[in-house]
């Protein structure tokens, strides 16, 4: 059994988030089989878009390195895309949540402080990471995200309540390249080229060296582009 970081203890909330966090490893390749998956409700996070589309997530930033680049990138491509921020990260640069905001990109809540696995924390605290980044990002941007992501991806039962009741409408992906490995370029390649119509695709700009992510995006960009997929926000039809 694992113990949880840190501590040396084996708890069951530490436990059970570690199991959920395995399920959703195989719901998400259920989803990415999926002519159409699903655009959620309040049980369950949005795993897809609808129409001809694909939506562009970028986790972890603003980072004063990779944020930018990223968005010369996306800016050269027109492609609009949704930044699920850490409030901790805004607060220490929130001259770049106004410019994502400003290039017309969708914010989203992505935490205060990044814990994992979120969804072993008490509901208190569940709901203070998320309250708190949430106020951060509203201080820097002027704007309320009505989107939250789990770090890492670690919903549950509580998580999801503690979302709906915020008001706020809970976003997984379906194509993950694992892009904060570096597991290389063309690898990061290889996976995001398989997105299709429907998809939320995930990448990162915070966290560490994001250069592998920026030069798969401009490789892969123009590639769906030609297939005529459109880049869309995520939750549009909840």
């Amino acid at each position: 059994m694992t113990a949880e970081p840190g501590t040396g203890r084996i708890s069951w909330p530490y436990l059970s988030a570690q199991a959920l966090h395995y399920l959703l490893f195989a719901l998400r390749a259920q989803q990415f089989r999926c002519r159409r998956p699903m655009l959620g409700d309040r049980h369950r996070p949005v795993f897809g878009v609808a129409g001809h589309s694909v939506a562009l997530t970028i986790d972890d930033g603003p980072h004063p390195e990779w944020t930018p680049r990223m968005l010369d990138l996306l800016d050269r491509y027109r492609v609009r895309a949704t930044f699920f921020l850490i409030g901790d990260r805004v607060a220490e640069h929130p001259e770049l949540a106004r410019r994502i905001r400003d290039a017309g990109h969708l914010v989203g809540n992505h935490s205060m402080s990044h814990p994992q696995p979120f969804a072993a924390l008490p509901a208190r605290r569940l709901r203070t990471e998320i309250v708190a980044a949430q106020r951060r990002i509203e201080d820097a941007v002027g704007i309320t995200p009505r989107l939250f992501r789990a770090p890492g991806g670690n919903w549950s039962p509580t998580v999801l309540r503690t979302t709906a009741d915020l008001g706020l409408v809970p976003v997984d992906w379906t194509v993950n390249p694992s892009d904060w490995r570096s597991p290389g370029v063309d690898r990061i390649v290889r996976r995001l080229s398989r997105s299709r119509p429907g998809h939320v695709l995930l990448c990162h700009d915070g966290g560490g060296d994001r250069s592998q992510t920026v030069a798969a995006l401009e490789a892969v960009l123009p590639r769906l582009i030609d297939r005529g997929l459109r880049f869309v926000v995520p939750g549009a039809d909840r």
